[in-house]
């Protein structure tokens, strides 16, 4: 959740097209790292991790 809290710290509005480029890029995610698939195959992994954080954060967005 931290790395989403930094990247928000701002209080302005940001997409989540964003939010996820921007991680990705912080963690230095390869290719590879983001098209993992949840099980379902329905989501990319990394994705899913950050809309985890994005709902375990009370009044972020």
């Amino acid at each position: 959740m931290r790395p989403l809290l930094w990247l928000l710290r701002s209080g302005e509005a940001t997409s989540m097209k964003e939010v996820y480029s921007s991680l990705a890029k912080e963690f230095r995610l390869s290719e590879q790292d983001m098209a993992e698939m949840l099980p379902s195959g329905r989501q990319a992994t990394y994705m899913n991790r950050i809309g985890w954080a994005k709902t375990s954060v009370p009044d972020t967005f």
